[in-house]
């Protein structure tokens, strides 16, 4: 289960150093995709595999499904770590989440999520009083 939040620092070279807590859990590989909100969703390889089933199994003849498959699957990246825990994040990711040196990597408990640092904090100034308030109907059934 992938839980906290951690401020790694991409290098020169566009890689960034996965906390030493997550890494067991990733050693055999993982797949790299745009999540929304702007981030990066990091999976292990065989929890991506089961979402990718399901996102494959849905209507083609949906314009929306083929649009989100298109983007999910064109924009996955598979890495391994490497013996120092580094991972290098493909250009058009970085792009995307807007990734330049400070980052934030929270646990979402069955995934990684990427964020520029600047971009999580305004993030949660912006929720932060939406989580305070949240009521039953938010998640039915969790309080």
């Amino acid at each position: 289960m992938f839980l906290g939040a951690h401020t790694p620092r991409l290098d020169d070279k566009g890689r960034l150093t996965l906390p030493a807590k997550f890494r067991d859990e990733l050693a055999g590989g993982l797949m790299i995709t745009k999540g929304q909100d702007h981030c990066l969703y990091v999976f292990p390889r065989d929890e991506f595999e089961q979402m990718a089933r399901k996102v494959a199994e849905a209507p083609f003849t949906d314009e929306r499904v083929r649009a989100y498959q298109r983007y999910l699957f064109a924009g996955t990246d598979e890495q391994r770590p490497d013996s120092q825990g580094r991972i290098p994040i493909a250009a058009e990711l970085r792009r995307y989440a807007g990734l330049e040196r400070d980052c934030t990597v929270i646990g979402a408990v069955n995934r990684l999520e990427i964020w520029d640092s600047a971009a999580w904090a305004r993030y949660q100034d912006e929720h932060e009083a939406g989580y305070a308030q949240a009521q039953q109907e938010v998640l039915p059934g969790v309080f």
